[in-house]
This record gives C-alpha cells, structure tokens and sequence, in this order.
C-alpha cells in the first residue's frame, strides 16, 4: 500500500483542486477494489492547522498533525490562492517537515500554485517545473533560478513532482495512479471521471496578457505600442528608436522588465491576436496571418505551433466559437 499524504498547509487554499486529486486516488482504489481485490493507496491529510477553513469559511477539513503520519509515501501540495507569497511564510514549520520526509525516501508533489510551497523547500533546484500559466512571471520573480516550464502539463524527476494548472492536477493524479498501478488502473480513473488522459500541454489555454507588471513606464508604453500596431512588421531596431534607446539598451531594459526579449515579445503578441481571430471569426488562415503582420504562411505556421502547441486548424477546431 502506497500512503498518499496531502498537505493542507495554512493560507487561502483551493479546495477543487485538493478534491479533484483525492477523487483520482479513490477511483484508482475503487478498481483495484474490483480487480485484485484490495486498494492500493493509503489517503491522508495532515497540516500545523488541525481545521483549516475553506471557501471562506463555508466548511473546514480536520486533518491529522504531522508528527502522526510517520513515514509518507507521496506527500502533495494543493494549490493556494494567496499571491502576496502563495502561503510560503505561513509554513516554515510544514515546508520543513516536508524536507525531513523527502530525506527519509518520500516523493513529493505539487499542485497548481502548490509549487510556490514546494519551490521554497528547495527540492526543485536544479530540477524543471511547472505551474499555473497565470502565475509564472510572479513565480519567475520570486524564484528567478528555477527551471520553470509554462507549457508542461506536469514534469517529474528524482521524486519530485508538479502539475501546472487546476485541472493540469487531475493529470498529475493519474500519472502516478499509472506509474504505481498501470496504465489500465489509470484508464478507468479517466474514462470515469471524463478527464483527457493524453494532455500534455498548457499552451492552448495560455492567455498572454502582456507582462505589464512592473515599473518601468517607457517599456510599458513601447508594450502597448506593440499591442496597438499588431498588425505592422515590427523590428527591435523601430521600437529602440521609438523608445529614443540603441537596440543593446533597449533589448537589455526590456528583457529586465518583461522576460522577454523584445522580438519574442512582439511574436507573443501578434500570435495572440491570431488565436483571438480564430476563436471569433471565420476568416481563412492567409487573412489572419495578414492581420497580425505576416506574409509567410510556413513561418506563420511554424511560429503558432510553437507558442500554442498545435496547429492553427487545430486551434480553430477546438476553441472557434463560429459555428
């Protein structure tokens, strides 16, 4: 038996996420139930706050002080809503805990923002990550020297485990069910529980929104130039001269407040602005190429599904709202 530990640390926690999770392992054990006879994984929860409060109070969860679960098998961090630090200073004394698990042999695994918790013990240096899309530029800037993946739906190495978005959870969920009780124990989990089991990417659902979150006024404005003229052919060269920069001061300020470099910046946006076309209209692939600056239907291509993930057809087919 496999005891899966989830930690319910103090802060503004994420209850479908905890719950979606929990739902994953019951229904592994449900088959397995069915199959061998006995379940497999052992669920747990534990936390420093015996009764920790959700959904603004409208219910609360007991769970069991940590001292009390001796050897975890898997531990996994829920997700948190709290943006100021994603709950970090409130757990110094769990966070700890975890580490002294991890050292004794337990995996561990996030959730959603959840790696914010697990970024701040340390385990994933020098390992990739991921996590919700939406809080990426926070989570660059409070762990700049972290390997941070937007586009993964979940990573794993040496024990150490994270999923990207909410739901990206579920997923996660049903890799380990795989990992310890094959593929056919997490088929069912999926098929009844109606989760795409072959997910393997954030990008489609990626809203970029600009990276605007900092203090520096002319890269600000330069931004929503950019925004303004998506459909020009936009050169770092022009945008330095518009900012009265050379192009080295220009492209080091602007990479400082945004994370990007200018061209990666401008090649975000007019992408966006193409997937906003999809979804909205009907018009063929040559003409919202045209519209966001582009006359090279390969590139065109080439670039979308870089960024994306899929093809523009394929973006189409799945998010067009045209019928």
């Amino acid at each position: 038996m496999k005891q899966v530990t989830f930690l319910i640390a103090d802060g503004v926690l994420k209850p479908s996420c905890l719950f979606n999770a929990i739902e994953v392992f019951e229904k592994a054990n449900e088959f397995l139930e069915q199959t061998t006879g006995q379940s497999y994984f052992d669920i747990r929860l534990t936390g420093t706050n015996l009764q920790q409060r959700l959904a603004n109070g409208l219910f609360s969860l007991q769970v069991a002080p940590l001292d009390t679960i001796g050897k975890a098998g898997i531990i996994i961090l829920p997700s948190f809503a709290e943006q100021d630090d994603y709950a970090i200073g409130k757990n110094r004394e769990a966070l700890d805990w975890v580490i002294n698990q991890f050292s004794a042999g337990a995996e561990v695994a996030s959730l959603c923002t959840g790696t914010f918790l697990l970024a701040a013990t340390g385990l994933l240096n020098g390992k990739p990550c991921a996590t919700h899309w939406k809080a990426a530029a926070y989570f660059r800037r409070l762990f700049p020297e972290l390997e941070l993946h937007t586009n993964k739906i979940l990573t794993d190495q040496q024990g150490v485990y994270t999923a990207g978005g909410a739901l990206s959870s579920l997923n996660l969920a049903l890799y380990i069910v795989e990992k310890y009780c094959g593929r056919e124990a997490a088929l069912y989990c999926a098929r009844v529980l109606q989760i795409d089991i072959e997910r393997d990417s954030q990008s489609p659902f990626i809203m970029f929104e600009g990276l605007k979150d900092h203090k520096d006024n002319v890269i600000r404005h330069i931004q929503e130039f950019i925004e303004q003229h998506i459909g020009d052919r936009l050169t770092v060269d022009q945008l330095a001269v518009h900012c009265s920069m050379d192009r080295i001061n220009f492209t080091r300020r602007f990479k400082k407040a945004t994370q990007l470099s200018p061209a990666d910046y401008v090649q975000r946006v007019k992408v966006e602005g193409a997937k906003r076309l999809f979804e909205s209209t009907d018009q063929q692939i040559n003409e919202v190429m045209y519209k966001v600056g582009y006359i090279d239907v390969k590139a065109f291509r080439q670039l979308f599904k870089k960024i994306v993930g899929m093809t523009p057809g394929d973006y189409r087919n799945k998010f067009s709202k045209v019928a």
